[in-house]
């Protein structure tokens, strides 16, 4: 699934801000992984760069279709009235229903691990005025890429494919 986004979209180096948010939502894709689920982890980031709410993965595991790592951390957020000041970072490009969840809070910024296993709905977020990087995290990209190989039944049901 590829879309031409037609707004902000940079690639862009992990900077020391971003280290920390990139690292935990790695280690949340891990810990699904070591739970039998799909390797994808999600943080959500403060302006100061401090970790408020992580996520990984749950929809294999709780059989919730809609426990995707962004919607499970936005839901560990809580409620919050400071959502347009937050980061959101993923292991892997968000799908259109964890796409939709960023714009419905207004975050401003969503980091992408990588895009290269999966493009989501960047076009939606650029369109909306987030800002998207991508780092393309080799780290990011070898989790997926091996997880695919190993589960593609699970990986085509994740996504939607029949």
């Amino acid at each position: 699934m590829s879309h031409q986004p037609t707004g902000p979209i940079h690639e862009h180096a992990l900077t020391a801000g971003l280290a920390t948010g990139l690292d935990a939502a790695i280690e949340q894709a891990r810990k699904s992984l070591r739970e039998g689920g799909i390797p994808i982890g999600a943080a959500l980031l403060n302006p100061q760069g401090v970790i408020v709410a992580l996520g990984h993965n749950l929809r294999h595991q709780t059989g919730d279709p809609t426990a995707h790592a962004e919607t499970v951390c936005v839901r560990n957020a809580g409620r919050r009235r400071d959502w347009h000041t937050l980061t959101l970072v993923s292991t892997l490009s968000p799908c259109a229903m964890c796409t939709g969840t960023a714009i419905l809070h207004r975050v401003p910024r969503v980091v992408i691990g990588e895009r290269r296993t999966f493009q989501g709905r960047e076009d939606w977020l650029a369109d909306a005025g987030v800002r998207v990087d991508v780092l393309d995290d080799p780290r990011c990209v070898a989790l997926m890429t091996a997880f695919i190989a190993h589960h593609p039944e699970l990986w085509n049901e994740d996504i939607g494919v029949p």
